[in-house]
């Protein structure tokens, strides 16, 4: 799902759209950046891979049901490499876990979490490319 150097522990790796107009928000971004979209099927959703010159830099999805009063908000990725560990340390550090740590089939683990000034951003652990090809 990303290159290797993105799987560097403290780097960004990822960001994400969540938004209630999917469908606006594609052709907003694709006149704006030249983005390409790529809507792929899963659990019970579509999720809109986004690409800058064929390569993957991002998402977008639709609010999930226990979100439904979000705001549209871009999110951010931080590669970790063991992402149950970093969630454990949020709360002694002054931060909040938000979502606790959950399994994406295919992609990692991630968890969400808000710094003691409020600010969201989100920690994940890619799953080893190895276990997922036998």
């Amino acid at each position: 799902m990303c290159d290797e150097q993105y799987k560097q522990h403290g780097a960004f790796s990822w960001c994400e759209l969540i938004t209630s107009d999917v469908a606006g928000a594609k052709v907003f971004y694709e006149n704006l950046f030249g983005w390409q979209m790529e809507d792929l099927p899963m659990d019970g959703m579509t999720y809109t891979m986004i690409k800058a010159g064929g390569r993957e830099v991002g998402g977008m999805m639709t609010a999930p049901p226990d979100g439904p009063e979000m705001p549209p908000v871009w999110g951010s990725y931080v590669t970790v490499d063991d992402v149950d560990a970093v969630a454990g340390k949020v709360a002694d550090l002054g931060g909040t876990i938000l979502v606790e740590p959950r399994d994406i089939p295919g992609v990692g683990r991630f968890c969400v979490l808000q710094d003691p000034q409020g600010a969201f951003i989100s920690a994940i652990t890619y799953q080893d490319e190895k276990s997922t090809n036998g």
